[in-house]
């Protein structure tokens, strides 16, 4: 059976049926902030679960591997109980409502702040969290989705995403080439730690369910293999559950003598690498809030700029890291200063064109400016470098690639007619003072046809228009 979005409640219905043996009483939608995946709580007459829709099977593959692997090696993850024949469709087990960030909140709410029944529980996940790292050092990183190690290249990923979705859209300048030699400096310091364990990749508080008094960890699909400090920053120094500094710092003792209990390492050389690992989660997460809230429009993420900023200041202030990456320390300096780097509204003086990549399987992108979009190509029609193993790796900014696209007559003939479109667009929008324009070139994949030809119009823009252009690649 195929499940697709117009049939996947129905699905899920039969799903449940066959699993639980009764009929669905009651099926209600669930809110998911972060996530393109779809959720429900389907209650009978004696079962209950969640069930879960996502379109990206090599994903729920993941998903459905760790859990596995998870509950085999003692974590408290949610039970599997039922998967749809073609994968997209699954039910699990029903943990409640409650997150270890709801609980805080509501002591934050209530006055009682950061009591001693928040710290034991800190103190529990921090401990699960090592137990988790160390036991899946074993797993099969070959499940992993979408790369089996948190590598150069996944920095590297998330570095543009906080250079593309945070520092272009908050006008934050820099040089591309100078910041870009820094990235590769702090990537391989990054890499010098031990990154063998098992990376939970997202494991904040959100993630984290409370259920007879015991925690549960949930959205791990995207596991891989790499350093186990980047873990303790994500939760440490999330920007929404903004713990007190003292506080974080006994949770991060108590880490590493839990880790150093299980696995020996040095742990004073481990702690002062913590740092660079809380510095790239920050990085991450800003872009990430830059692209939920002003591409998808969530306000929700806009408003957890200002304490990413602030957990940004306390790290470069107290703990600085010993490589010389002097450009990307004069940018994080620009952002601490910077009361427009903190707002949460878009600089709307002159023309901003705004070129984004993507992929078509994650649907066409939201103009975060708000006037509905401009301009969508569709790049699916040219030759696809991606059809080839030896491109795989690379993207519409390789040379590979670009040699691969440059010079072709259909490339050339497509990008002529966009450019010619564009244009005269700008031309009107300048005249008439407009103050954005979107334009948005997609593929299968979403790296190499439209990553190229949106480098390759942004370009032409620049040469041949007086406005401000803003380069998004989206799925990298």
């Amino acid at each position: 059976m195929t499940t697709n979005k117009g049939n996947v409640e129905e699905s899920l219905n039969r799903l449940f049926e066959q699993w639980s043996g009764e009929a669905v009483g009651e099926m209600m939608a669930l809110t998911a902030n972060g996530s393109n995946r779809n959720y429900w709580r389907i209650i009978g007459t004696k079962h209950r679960c969640i069930a879960a829709y996502n379109a990206d099977v090599d994903e729920n593959e993941a998903f459905f591997y760790y859990s596995q692997a998870l509950k085999q090696r003692g974590i408290n993850v949610p039970e599997l109980y039922a998967i749809g024949d073609d994968r997209t469709i699954y039910l699990q087990q029903d943990l409640g409502d409650t997150t270890l960030y709801n609980l805080l909140f509501d002591k934050r709410r209530q006055g009682v702040g950061f009591d001693n029944e928040m710290m034991g529980l800190y103190k529990r996940v921090m401990t699960d969290l090592a137990k988790m790292q160390v036991a899946g050092r074993d797993m099969d990183f070959s499940k992993a989705y979408p790369r089996t190690d948190f590598d150069a290249q996944s920095i590297q990923w998330d570095l543009n995403y906080f250079k593309y979705y945070f520092l272009k859209m908050k006008y934050v300048p820099f040089n591309e080439g100078l910041l870009e030699n820094d990235f590769h400096t702090f990537s391989n310091y990054l890499l010098e730690a031990d990154c063998r364990y098992f990376m939970y990749r997202d494991f904040q508080s959100r993630n984290i369910m409370l259920s007879d008094g015991q925690p549960f960890y949930i959205d791990y699909q995207g596991g891989r293999r790499g350093a186990a400090q980047y873990d303790a920053a994500s939760l440490l120094y999330s920007a929404k559950s903004d713990l007190p500094e003292p506080i974080r710092q006994e949770l991060l003792t108590h880490y590493i003598n839990s880790l150093s209990a299980i696995h020996s390492f040095d742990k004073e050389q481990f702690r002062q690498r913590f740092y660079g690992y809380v510095l790239v989660r920050i990085m991450q997460a800003l872009g990430a809030y830059g692209y939920r809230g002003y591409f998808e429009r969530k306000d929700y993420f806009l408003s957890s700029i200002p304490q990413a900023i602030r957990n940004l200041r306390l790290i470069v202030e107290n703990h600085p890291l010993p490589i010389e990456i002097p450009h990307l320390k004069q940018v994080w300096q620009k952002i601490i200063e910077s009361e427009e780097a903190q707002s949460t509204v878009t600089n709307t003086s002159g023309l901003t064109v705004t070129i984004t990549s993507f992929s078509y399987k994650k649907g066409i992108p939201v103009d975060a400016s708000g006037n509905g979009g401009g301009y969508v190509f569709d790049c699916r029609a040219l030759p696809n470098p991606g059809r080839y193993p030896e491109y795989r790796c690379y993207t519409g900014k390789d040379r590979p690639v670009i040699e691969f696209l440059e010079g072709d007559k259909e490339v050339e003939q497509f990008l002529t007619s966009a450019e010619q479109l564009v244009g005269a667009s700008i031309s009107k929008y300048l005249e008439r003072n407009f103050t954005n324009l979107m334009v948005s070139f997609g593929c299968t994949g979403g790296q190499h046809r439209s990553v190229y030809c949106a480098e390759r119009v942004a370009k032409w823009i620049l040469e041949n228009f007086d406005c401000q252009v803003n380069i998004i690649h989206r799925e990298h």
